[in-house]
């Protein structure tokens, strides 16, 4: 984890989304650090028992209502100090099934966001953006002033909340930063579902001895990033007085690259650990899947630079841990 001085303490942060995935993690951390949490969730994604330890802690509330509504979100940030804002439709193919949800989550839930922070005068808000914005840019590795077209309606929402989070900076002085997340992954991330991510899709059908499939010739590669170092990032970027990086995004990632190939050996290798017949699985090959980005690798000189941002998890020691957790807690 980051020094002392650059964690969030004694103070209160509104998590949107905060009974998803990486809301939970993020929750988990801030009431360690003595901070009074404000989860607000609908749990259209986000699950009640990835916060349900957290129900009798008298400095956590629970808030469940919906970005999509502008009164839950003048609730939620009341008298609060930082907003870590989460909740979005994640997912690709959701997008694609689905563009007019998505939309109305992460664009107009958005602005719902921006409005209260701004009503409610709040310190700094980061958000989660997405590294689905560099869209057709082919230059790796992915700096941050280059971008290409979204090829995906996921991908123009999340590029929307960059656009609206500078103007509500430029306009009404509203402190924001935006995280754009590589792959990530973890604990408690979701293995179940139509659009689960596929770490933790392919862990449980290697538990269960399936064969995974992978879309494609296995050789799309990703820069997968472990939770612990998107909890890291947020915040040093809520609490940064750099004003250098006030109103500007930032990677969020390791700064490597793996194939699915390779990620499927290393969970094989990982799990063989516990059970040695899953060493012998093999793969499947499906037809490439439409939206998606064949190679993604994050440049992250700009976060170190500005925000001193130090990712302790690289994929193999990321993958290691997030196994022995998973394992542990089937």
């Amino acid at each position: 984890m980051s020094s002392p001085q650059r964690i969030i303490k004694d103070s209160t942060v509104l998590v949107t989304g905060g009974a998803g995935f990486i809301g939970s993690n993020l929750i988990d951390v801030l009431l360690k650090q003595n901070n009074k949490v404000v989860c607000l969730d609908n749990f259209a994604t986000g699950k009640r028992e990835n916060i349900e330890q957290h129900t009798n802690n008298p400095k956590f509330k629970l808030i469940e209502g919906d970005i999509r509504t502008i009164n839950d979100c003048l609730m939620a940030t009341r008298e609060t100090d930082y907003v870590l804002h989460q909740a979005a439709l994640g997912s690709v193919p959701r997008s694609i099934k689905d563009p007019a949800t998505t939309n109305e989550v992460n664009i107009t839930g958005f602005l719902n966001m921006l409005i209260a922070a701004r009503d409610n005068k709040v310190k700094r808000f980061v958000y989660a953006a997405s590294s689905s914005t560099y869209g057709d840019h082919p230059g790796l590795p992915k700096i941050e002033a280059k971008i290409g077209k979204p090829l995906s309606p996921y991908a123009v929402t999340k590029y929307v909340n960059e656009l609206y989070a500078d103007v509500f900076y430029k306009t009404y002085g509203l402190e924001t930063i935006g995280l754009r997340y590589f792959n990530v992954f973890g604990r408690r991330q979701d293995p179940n579902g139509a659009y689960a991510a596929v770490i933790p899709k392919f862990t449980a059908q290697l538990i269960n001895k399936e064969s995974p499939t992978i879309n494609g010739d296995g050789k799309t590669s990703r820069d997968f990033t472990y939770i612990d170092n998107v909890i890291q990032i947020n915040q040093l970027a809520a609490l940064t007085k750099n004003k250098k990086a006030i109103n500007s995004v930032f990677n969020v990632a390791y700064g490597g690259r793996v194939s699915l190939i390779e990620m499927f050996e290393s969970l094989k290798e990982n799990l063989a650990k516990y059970s040695k017949s899953i060493k012998k699985i093999d793969l499947n090959f499906g037809p490439e899947r439409a939206g998606d980005v064949k190679h993604s690798q994050a440049n992250i000189g700009l976060a170190k630079r500005l925000l001193g941002y130090k990712p302790e998890f690289d994929f193999e020691k990321g993958i290691t841990s997030y196994i022995d957790w998973y394992w542990n807690n089937r």
